[in-house]
């Protein structure tokens, strides 16, 4: 994959440098240090991934990337954490704090690797929805996949990622249309990018909704409708 760092410290990204190094499918093609480089690159220059800070004089990242009508696969760099939950909105893939472990490292990087796989294989569209099921058709073969079987459906861009305890199908389509055609019962929107099925779900906090071992950021905006739809008129009261 070929990919670009944005990042205003030189010791960062240096570091960011010889991480990438690191991995054999990386390829660096570009370094900067502020958005606006970045954005005349991106304008001429075809890229699959990349690496951005958030705190950068002049522009920042998360503004920076609000003005990207296209976008590679983003991996946000940060010291601050508070900024996570935000970051979900913005369809990135990951969220790295400095200082960065090349193992949380080579996790984002393989979760980028995955996702890149997929949009380039990505020959499905959903077919059909019925009571209980939908059928995905994928390399000319139509899935079957039952409600009961979706965890939970992420969202990129003009794609979807339908993930089950067995397989990841990627579709043309935009995660509110897909949601617009699922049954509200079942199916809640809890951020810009994701939608998960409420059966699945083990634990609530704050600012995450814990199902199967996968942790999904509930979105500032959505919060209160899930809460109040989904969660208080179940919730047992003494």
């Amino acid at each position: 994959m070929k990919c670009i760092i944005v990042e205003d410290e030189p010791l960062a990204r240096e570091g960011m440098r010889m991480n990438i190094e690191e991995v054999d499918k990386l390829e660096l093609v570009g370094s900067f240090e502020n958005a606006m480089q970045a954005n005349d690159f991106l304008a001429e220059n075809e890229v699959d991934l990349m690496f951005l800070d958030i705190q950068m004089p002049g522009m920042t990242g998360l503004d920076f990337l609000k003005t990207l009508k296209v976008q590679p696969l983003v991996v946000l760099t940060t010291a601050y954490p508070q900024f996570a939950l935000e970051s979900y909105d913005l369809d990135v893939i990951d969220y790295l704090v400095k200082p960065i472990r090349i193992e949380r490292f080579i996790k984002a990087v393989n979760k980028a690797r995955e996702l890149h796989e997929l949009k380039n294989s990505a020959k499905s569209q959903i077919e059909s929805f019925e009571e209980n099921y939908i059928f995905v058709k994928a390399d000319r073969k139509y899935v079957k996949i039952f409600f009961t079987e979706i965890n939970y459906i992420e969202g990129l861009k003009d794609y979807v990622i339908i993930h089950t305890d067995k397989v990841k199908i990627m579709t043309a389509m935009n995660l509110k249309t897909i949601h617009s055609r699922l049954p509200e019962d079942i199916f809640a929107r809890i951020n810009k990018s994701f939608i998960i099925n409420i059966n699945h779900i083990k634990e609530i906090d704050a600012d995450y909704v814990i199902l199967k071992g996968n942790e999904v950021p509930i979105g500032r905006i959505f919060r209160d409708d899930f809460i109040n739809n989904y969660v208080n008129k179940r919730l047992i009261k003494r």
